[in-house]
């Protein structure tokens, strides 16, 4: 018992001594300059500035298929790079710029929605994974969708 106290002070006071180093000192001047620049230089991010962010069809039928073309225009002071781009489901189909938008350039995003299936009023986005600071952008558009006339059950169709 008296060996295993001697033994749980020996580490206690080990512990204790070999954290008496100040981590302030080993920190080298050169080093937290370089990292200051390099954080200055992080605050320039691009910024995806669209001419509109959402976009009313209005009313369309049943099986129809639509397309907007957003534009957009890099206001930030960095290149503008979109990683990726989906639809709120499988009937919203977005295309893009895949090269970098440099500073002032503009792009497009064209957004294709089918509307088979899709009766009534539909509302549908886009994510877009980008490098900017938010890292995430919203494109909406919406449509009021005729239902198709369904045939009436039992009645043949004449021919």
């Amino acid at each position: 018992m008296k060996n295993g106290i001697l033994i749980l002070a020996g580490i206690f006071a080990m512990t204790f001594v070999s954290c008496k180093d100040d981590a302030t000192k080993k920190v080298k001047e050169e080093n937290v300059e370089i990292a200051s620049e390099r954080d200055a230089k992080n605050t320039d991010f691009p910024v995806m500035t669209f001419a509109e962010t959402e976009h009313d069809f209005g009313t369309i039928n049943e099986g129809d298929v639509v397309e907007h073309k957003f534009t957009f225009t890099n206001t930030g002071k960095a290149p503008l790079v979109i990683v990726n781009a989906k639809g709120s489901c499988g009937c919203t189909v977005p295309e893009w710029t895949k090269e970098p938008i440099a500073p002032g350039d503009s792009g497009e995003m064209l957004v294709k929605f089918n509307s088979n299936g899709k009766p009534n009023q539909q509302t549908k986005q886009v994510t877009i994974t980008t490098n900017t600071e938010a890292g995430k952008e919203i494109l909406k558009i919406k449509a009021l969708v005729t239902p198709k006339a369904k045939p009436v059950s039992g009645t043949p169709v004449s021919e």
